[in-house]
């Protein structure tokens, strides 16, 4: 047992309760991950039927595993894993996930991904720095004078799809649509999710699908200097990426190139004015940024699961899988070991211990993690900057959006 009344555990099992949509879980999942390692570390998740892992060692093994892949049926069918058929009210979600690069393993993943990855590397992703700096500056020039904000929708919302629809080609006055698109498109990782988050889900598939289809269009009669002109006419091994695959490369890097980034804004200015310590020391430099940065990410990170199929049977910490069986590692869990980390719930800008897992590892590392820390180390720097005696005017208000961890409301004055 646990002093967390929500949280059952069955040590010699291995199994635990736990409702994911629980706002005492899910509002400060922290505490909970902490008593997981001092009590199960691995675990049998009985709401969700499947194996998690929170060791940083298992975290970081398994995410490199050829063993284990996000694709399951091109060595089984459904009949023998005994999976359902896909749902008919889905079928526009699913026809956007069919080519995306995060449910793919080679040789179709290493063929697309070496087709984007260029965009990515951080010596182009530099480039863009005197672009988002401009961009910051902005938006905080239009509420500086009043004294107060909410830095979701004023500030953390805008950067970072901005600059994802500027390298895409996509423009810039989209950006409320398509972050509408994407809020419905993430309620399909939600545990327990509804019908209605389903059919949300699958009428913005379409509308976001049928836009991209538009703007491909455009660019094969008029190529530009963006990244879309880029993957269409750019061929790898003398093939060239079909339309299904140009719909769901650009929808996943819409969605994953600004969506985390966003949680991770919020995250990172609420865990550091509730520290009570000294934002100017944090950044006093960019090696001190860097760090305040990376420790922002390994203890309030915006990604808390991946999962994997189980590709051929395997044994991790004494779980014996058999193919087709689903696990999950906790990226935000391992991002807190206490074997890899010293005081590992306590924010502390100056750690120097174990690089976080928060941007995953393997094959699937996040193709955007260049990017997405370029964005975190000038916006937060420039916010505490240009807005001395920052403080919270009210408490911040968790997204009921687990696996996803991101803040609904962060509500500031100065």
């Amino acid at each position: 047992m646990t002093d967390l009344p929500f949280l059952a555990i069955d040590k010699t099992a291995r199994r635990i309760c736990l409702d994911g949509r629980n706002p005492a879980f899910y509002c400060a999942p922290n505490r909970v991950y902490a008593a997981l390692h001092a009590v199960c570390p691995t675990f049998y998740w009985e709401e969700q039927k499947q194996w998690f892992f929170t060791r940083y060692d298992h975290v970081n093994t398994l995410l490199r595993d050829r063993r284990f892949g996000r694709q399951v049926l091109h060595v089984a069918t459904r009949e023998e894993l005994g999976m359902p058929e896909p749902c008919p009210h889905t079928q526009n979600f699913d026809a956007a996930e069919a080519h995306s690069l995060l449910e793919l393993e080679p040789p179709e993943h290493t063929r697309l991904r070496t087709l984007v990855n260029r965009a990515f590397v951080s010596r182009h992703v530099e480039k863009m720095k005197p672009e988002i700096e401009e961009l910051a500056n902005g938006l905080i020039d239009r509420f500086e004078k009043g004294g107060r904000t909410e830095l979701l929708s004023t500030f953390a919302d805008i950067i970072p799809v901005t600059m994802i629809a500027r390298m895409i080609g996509i423009p810039e006055e989209m950006g409320p649509q398509l972050l509408k698109w994407s809020h419905d498109y993430v309620g399909m990782y939600m545990f327990k999710r509804s019908r209605a988050d389903e059919d949300a889900a699958d009428r913005s598939a379409k509308e976001f699908a049928d836009y991209v289809r538009g703007m491909i269009a455009e660019r094969r009669a008029a190529p530009r200097d963006d990244l879309l002109s880029h993957m269409i006419h750019t061929e790898h091994k003398g093939q060239y990426l079909t339309e299904d695959e140009l719909v769901s490369t650009t929808i996943v890097l819409l969605n994953a190139g600004h969506e985390a980034t966003v949680h991770q804004i919020g995250n990172s200015v609420r865990i550091i004015l509730e520290s009570g310590l000294d934002p100017a020391a944090m950044f006093r430099d960019e090696a001190a940024t860097g760090r305040t940065v990376e420790e922002t990410l390994r203890i309030c990170a915006p990604v808390h699961i991946f999962q994997r199929w189980c590709l051929e049977p395997a044994e991790i910490d004494g779980v014996a899988l058999k193919r087709g069986d689903k696990v999950s590692m906790i990226l935000a869990a391992a991002n807190l070991d206490p074997l890899k980390y010293s005081d590992p719930l306590t924010f502390n800008p100056e750690r120097n211990e174990a690089p976080n897992l928060s941007f995953g590892a393997g094959i699937h590392f996040c193709i955007g993690a260049p990017l997405a820390r370029l964005e975190l180390n000038i916006v937060l720097p420039l916010l505490f900057e240009r807005l001395p005696g920052l403080r919270l005017a009210a408490p911040p208000k968790v997204k009921d959006v687990y696996h996803f961890h991101g803040l609904e409301r962060l509500d500031l004055e100065w």
